[in-house]
């Protein structure tokens, strides 16, 4: 089990390359996985029914106990059978899906695979924190899969929607989870159910559980997200919907019931809520005219059925609520594939628009009529066996004065009837000729085969559930495990005489009767809902919860925007003296109300300090004074820039040379803001206050300066500092401290600083790309030339650009950078061009080895990535947007994406050995020719910082500087054309 877990969160890496590889077919690819987890399951049949439970762990955290651990009882082998089944068919059916789409489908699959993963992990596992960590991954990849048409509005609300109800669910039920394990001492799923703990803490657990678990499986008033969610594609709206995500909460349930069943709070919550949902959900299928959301209600409905029956706690109401989860993902994903395939063929889901498709698709519709007897419960399917199981169950209870027995049998009654009515009126809906309003038969909708091979999922989930029904017996054997570990009566009841079991046939029982009574009435609904054309238009409520939800978040939209509209005034001088003016009262009050002051003072370290000191004052009062905008920029690079000296004077090689390259890039960014702003200050807004701008600055200053001053002279031990040269050379194997700290000692610091770093590049971005973030550098490198062919001799100047040399142009002037002639002649400069020609490469090789250096001597991560930046600059500033293009290819986001992901993978990696994150290794070894080699895995994070610094700098040179040119560029044309 933990090789396939680990299989499922391996394998989605290489799906996007193998889709481009082999398109759509790559998902036979991924079905493979699913498949070989299914057959394991199967293998584990005979070991879960003797109760030989198959059980693996791996001590993940052993600090705080966690561990992953896999336990494959009856409950987890059906799920897991569920999982994986269904999510193999689902792989098969989304190659025909998908047949002829490229765009996007790479990373579907990778996602989708993925999730079946998750919820294989999150059914199986038997810690239930690492339960919770599965919850929030399905939450998370379910988003991207129903943001699939990321393009439409009506996607991305709904995959926000879904994102936000079922994790704001899951934290709440963290909440419970985390009262439950400090009341048992223990995170073992099935340990916290073998000690059965009770108290006013437990039931405040228990409620805290059941709002995760009803918020997943969209049980009210949850339930609104999920006919949302049917923006997604057909094949996400078949696996999560029917057999996957939606079954997390339904299981969490299953599991708790047989032992907290019969707590004060369950049963009100569980029933109440559950029949309520069943009723809203069958009612408003009924009004649905899309073939998809009439499911998507069912589904809520079913959900409420599979609610009340798994968590009435009961012996015979579990074995009965098995049976109908197997039938339940059964029928559900087959009917949803079928509405795929109609969706794929014709373009449309609209009853309105569908008329005798059953006649031009007969084994479409044949097993469409199929998988809908086992939704109302027809003979002899196992949908018939479950229904006729949880009647007789709450029939049982209710004879012997059970009151929310009586209140579950008259839910699902009535929720049946209207089962079997929306399941009816599915069947006409995208079947049956239709006719007009004078009663003549509509014209046909003409019916295009599918590849047999699209119909091959929804046939065999079909087929399935009669097959399931005739070997009702073997299921009922396998089943029985897990109906044992509930009791066999309410409190207060009389147990049954005889041990409950599922059979395909009773007798004439009154359980049977009752069926067949809702399957009556159901038609008869039907036909009366059908023939009652404002039916449509009725509401069971004035307002839906989707009306609550949108409400709510426009609420605290206005919230946040009367709350920025008081903090945000879109003045700069106003945001920082705010920042300042708190840090002067809050350190200043600190240094108050401090009993004494120590200072030991020197006059100066070093000699050197004595001529930097005052060309830093000096230059930072020419700055308070300057009046152009860039001549205050360089002012204040010179205080930097005497930083770097004193840095390099008090033995800081590392921070001297980071700190002239960050100088140096900050010049840049500052230049290239400048152009689009004013040279002089003032020029627009003139400076307002100035004395309390000077009286502000000063206590600043002051307050800096003392704080210095105290912070410095108030140690009274031995600093930590002294020991870091022994640590970083014992810990990290390095000699270069600084380093070392950065990417070891102190690697969950630097972590952050790149998430801040991202996080800058981002926000820059999204200020400069209003309305879109594409890569637009392979837009301005679309018309430099592309050599087919290895060319030795220069490239040359023509006049349709850069081109390999011939007879008739070798004679022309030779070109130095790619870029080149798209400068405008008066900003162009042929002896830069040679200049970057010549040390842009040499540059780049310096950076790599001050990044591969920097454990040992002066360098790292950061200041090689700064150093290849400037490369990048050079490149900008000599040809151009177009020459960065060609310098850069790679989209700043991915260079990004992949820093963080390196050094995320440093954090992530050592906790599947048993390490904290974070945690080096030391390879040492000799090789061949090459000699004596040692390696810490700590530079591979710092490789990660190296690439997260590239990408910030070339984000900065794609937004302020490439975007910033293209859109001057429109604007001079359009005053061009205008004039």
């Amino acid at each position: 089990m933990l090789p396939l877990l680990g299989a499922f969160f391996l394998v989605p890496l290489l799906l996007p390359w193998l889709v481009k590889l082999l398109g759509a077919r790559a998902f036979y690819v991924a079905a493979l996985l699913p498949v070989g987890a299914f057959v394991h399951a199967a293998l584990s049949t005979a070991a879960v029914m003797r109760g030989d439970i198959p059980f693996e762990t791996y001590e993940w955290i052993p600090a705080l106990g966690i561990e992953i651990s896999m336990r494959m009882d009856t409950l987890g082998w059906l799920l897991a059978l569920i999982v994986t089944g269904v999510g193999a068919l689902v792989m098969f059916y989304c190659r025909w899906y998908f047949r002829g789409k490229t765009q996007g489908v790479g990373l579907f699959s990778a996602v989708l695979l993925a999730f079946a993963g998750a919820m294989y992990g999150l059914v199986l596992t038997d810690d239930i924190v690492l339960l919770v960590m599965f919850w929030e991954i399905t939450s998370i990849l379910s988003y991207l899969l129903i943001g699939y048409y990321h393009a439409r509005g009506a996607s991305r609300r709904a995959a926000l929607q879904a994102l936000l109800v079922t994790t704001i669910g899951g934290l709440v039920m963290l909440v419970g989870v985390v009262l439950l394990v400090v009341e048992t001492g223990t995170t073992s799923l099935s340990a916290i159910l073998e000690l059965a703990p009770t108290g006013a803490t437990v039931d405040a657990a228990l409620v805290l559980v059941l709002v995760g678990a009803l918020s997943k499986s969209a049980i009210f008033p949850f339930h609104f997200w999920l006919p949302g969610a049917m923006a997604a594609p057909t094949p996400v709206s078949a696996y999560l919907h029917a057999a996957a995500m939606v079954k997390a909460g339904i299981y969490l349930i299953a599991r708790f019931a047989p032992v907290f069943a019969f707590a004060a709070p369950w049963r009100p919550i569980v029933i109440a809520l559950g029949v309520f949902t069943m009723l809203l959900g069958g009612f408003q299928a009924l009004r649905e005219s899309d073939l998809k959301r009439v499911l998507a209600f069912g589904t809520v409905s079913q959900l409420g059925f599979l609610t009340v029956v798994l968590g009435y706690g009961t012996q015979e109401a579990a074995l009965a609520g098995l049976a109908l989860l197997l039938s339940h993902a059964l029928f559900k994903s087959s009917l949803f594939l079928v509405v795929g395939v109609i969706d794929r063929q014709l373009n449309t889901r609209d009853i309105g628009e569908l008329s005798g498709v059953g006649r031009q698709a007969p084994v479409l519709a044949t097993f469409s009529v199929i998988a809908v007897a086992c939704m109302a419960g027809v003979i002899p399917t196992i949908g018939f066996v479950a229904k006729e199981g949880v009647l007789a169950a709450l029939l049982e209870e209710t004879l012997h004065g059970g009151a929310w027995a009586l209140v579950a049998l008259l839910g699902v009654i009535a929720g049946s009837i209207l089962t079997a009515a929306y399941g009816l009126r599915f069947l006409w809906g995208a079947f049956a000729t239709k006719r007009d309003a004078a009663g003549a038969r509509r014209e046909r909708t003409e019916w295009p085969d599918p590849p047999l091979g699209f119909l091959g999922a929804p046939v065999v989930l079909s087929a399935l559930t009669v097959v399931a029904g005739i070997a009702t017996p073997w299921l009922d054997a396998v089943l029985q495990p897990y109906a044992r570990t509930a009791p066999a009566a309410s409190p207060g009841l009389p147990a049954p005489e005889s041990t409950p079991h599922l059979a395909l046939w009773h007798g004439f029982e009154p359980a049977l009767w009752i069926s067949l009574g809702t399957i009556v009435l159901g038609v008869g609904v039907f036909l009366l809902t059908a023939r009652q054309g404002r039916f449509a238009t009725m509401r069971m409520l004035p307002f839906t919860a989707t009306d609550v939800y949108n409400a709510t978040i426009r609420a605290i939209a206005r919230l946040a925007v009367f709350t920025t509209s008081l903090t945000q005034r879109g003045s700069l001088p106003v945001y920082v003296g705010t920042i300042f003016v708190v840090f002067v009262a809050a350190e200043g009050t600190a240094l108050l109300s401090a009993p004494e002051w120590r200072a030991d003072l020197a006059a100066w370290q070093t000699p050197v300090q004595l001529a930097v000191a005052p060309v830093m004052i000096a230059a930072g009062l020419l700055a308070v004074n300057a009046r152009k905008r860039y001549t205050g920029v360089v002012l204040v690079s010179v205080t930097g820039l005497g930083m770097v000296v004193l840095f390099a004077t008090s033995g800081a090689p590392d921070l001297a040379l980071t700190q002239i390259l960050v100088e140096t890039v900050t010049l840049v960014a500052f230049a290239l803001v400048l152009r689009r702003i004013p040279a002089r200050m003032g020029e627009h807004n003139a400076s307002v206050w100035p004395i309390a701008r000077a009286v502000l600055a000063t206590a600043v200053g002051v307050t800096m300066a003392l704080v210095a001053i105290v912070a410095t002279s108030a140690r009274v031990e031995r600093p930590i500092s002294d020991s870091w040269p022994m640590l970083a050379y014992e810990i990290g194997h390095g000699q270069n401290v600084v380093n070392v700290a950065l990417v070891d000692l102190r690697g969950w610091d630097t972590m952050g600083e790149l998430s801040v770093l991202i996080l800058a590049a981002t926000g820059v971005a999204s200020l400069v790309f209003v309305t879109h973030r594409a890569d637009t550098l392979s837009d301005f490198t679309a018309p430099l030339p592309r050599l087919r062919r290895r060319v030795r001799s220069p490239l040359v100047e023509t006049a349709e650009g850069p081109r390999a040399p011939t007879p008739d142009t070798r004679h022309q002037p030779q070109t130095w950078l790619l870029g080149g002639q798209k400068v405008r002649p008066e900003n162009r400069s042929i002896v830069l061009e040679v200049i970057v020609r010549v040390l842009f490469h040499s540059i780049i090789i310096v950076s790599l080895y001050l990044l591969f250096a920097g454990h040992n001597l002066p360098g790292g991560g950061f200041a090689g990535g700064l150093v290849a930046g400037m490369a990048l600059v050079m490149r900008y500033v000599a040809g151009g947007r177009y020459e960065l293009g060609a310098a850069a290819p790679a989209d700043a986001g991915r260079l990004l994406g992949a820093g963080m992901t390196l050094a995320a993978a440093c954090a992530v990696v050592p906790l599947f050995f048993g390490e904290a994150p974070l945690t080096s290794a030391f390879i040492e070894t000799t090789l061949p020719v090459i000699g004596h080699v040692e390696f810490v895995t700590s530079t591979i994070f710092d490789v990660g910082v190296y690439l997260v610094v590239i990408g910030l700098v070339l984000d900065v040179l794609r937004s302020l500087g490439a975007e910033v040119d293209r859109q001057s560029q429109e604007l001079r044309d359009r005053e061009a054309v205008a004039g």
